[in-house]
């Protein structure tokens, strides 16, 4: 948990690991007041694995320092992220019978349900992996939809669950949490990377209405969908940025550190078709936004996102990127930010939004009075939503 009012989120992506301390905000809908932030190429790491625990050490040293230079903070302890290709999702169902004898449904009767929902997952589905996070979609009583966030109070003989587990590898999980220990830091609580980055890219009415979070990421792009509020999935496909460099240094035939450039829209003194550089990365973006459509068609949800898709990571800043997703998807589209304050809160882009997000999930911890779960996971809708519903316009 938050110690004096001040939380660390480490973000160790594929390329890059970032750090943000925050401290508690004076009024409850302001933003935590960032006192430092870290930056550091993070090495060690392939699709979001670790394969080199020594190397991420190291990175996350580098970056925890300059975050405590600026802040003047010593950081014992963090909330990590984790992300790539180690996160999937499963849905369950649990029922229970309502234990009052006057058939009131109960918090009990709640936690009762979400527990069996947990154990009717498949073990072929848990092969190998540790559910991070389980968040209740749906309730019913006596087999009718619960309109709300809360069964409880409510009348009936039986109490319904569906529910969204988040799931992560567990040997993967293991590794995280020792390369950051290793660095000399505590780890608090491990959030699924989209899940952090939604805290502050999505606003309240974005998330009521319908939307998804696209990052693309160096090697991966990770998709979040919100709908009435609540996570309703999260998916995670292998692949990102560094495939449309590739694309661009085949194509133009140039070394890979030029293509960056070129992709990334700098100068670089060299001459070639732009049509075929547009055409090279609209080729890699309508493969990519096919795989969130695919995963959108999956669940009944294509074309039906009001909000639409909100582009962050660092391809976002791609000129045809929104179109090329407005296009594929037939959603509204717009590539995500931090808002204006952005710069006044010492970040520059959007890709900070997991570190910051994970800085504000620790302080909302703390306001609750939330025991920390480490690795055990937490229940996001039950802790959050009383701190969330204010704190997001």
């Amino acid at each position: 948990m938050s110690k004096n009012g001040v939380a660390t989120g480490i973000d160790i992506g594929t390329y890059h690991t970032k750090v943000v301390i925050a401290e508690r905000p004076d009024t409850p809908r302001a933003l935590p007041r960032i006192l430092g932030t870290g930056y550091a190429e993070t090495r060690g790491m392939r699709h979001g694995y670790i394969v080199s625990p020594d190397d991420v050490s190291r990175s996350i040293e580098l970056a925890v320092a300059q975050a405590e230079k600026a802040a003047k903070i010593k950081v014992r302890r963090a909330y990590v992220a984790i992300g790539g290709m180690s996160i999937d999702e499963v849905f369950s169902r649990g029922e229970t019978v309502v234990t009052r004898g006057d058939s009131v449904v109960t918090e009990r009767d709640i936690a009762q349900a979400s527990a069996i929902s947990e154990a009717a997952i498949s073990p072929s589905q848990l092969l190998n992996r540790t559910i991070i996070h389980s968040i209740p979609l749906r309730h019913f009583v006596d087999g009718a939809r619960v309109l709300g966030n809360s069964p409880s109070g409510m009348s009936g003989m039986k109490l319904s669950v569906e529910a969204l587990s988040i799931t992560a590898l567990t040997q993967h999980l293991s590794t995280l949490r020792d390369a950051v220990e290793e660095a000399g830091i505590e780890v608090e609580d491990v959030v699924a990377a989209p899940l952090a980055a939604s805290f502050v890219t999505l606003s309240k009415p974005q998330k009521m209405a319908g939307s998804v979070l696209a990052n693309i990421g160096a090697e991966t792009l990770s998709i979040i969908l919100f709908e009435d509020g609540k996570p309703i999935s999260m998916k995670v496909f292998p692949m990102g940025g560094s495939d449309i460099t590739n694309d661009i240094a085949l194509g133009l035939r140039v070394p890979l550190e030029e293509a960056e450039q070129i992709k990334l829209g700098a100068v670089t003194g060299a001459t070639y078709p732009r049509k075929k550089l547009d055409d090279i990365i609209s080729r890699r973006l309508t493969e990519m936004f096919a795989l969130v459509e695919g995963h959108l068609r999956k669940l009944g949800k294509n074309g039906l996102l009001p909000a639409g898709i909100i582009i962050t990571g660092g391809s976002s800043g791609l000129s045809t990127v929104s179109d090329m997703a407005k296009a594929a998807l037939k959603l509204p589209s717009r590539v995500g930010s931090l808002g204006a304050d952005a710069s006044k809160m010492q970040l520059k882009d959007g890709s900070w939004a997991v570190s910051y997000g994970l800085t504000i999930w620790g302080l909302s911890q703390a306001d609750m009075g939330a025991p920390s779960r480490g690795m055990s996971g937490f229940r996001f809708i039950d802790m959050a939503k009383k701190w969330l519903k204010p704190f997001l316009p």
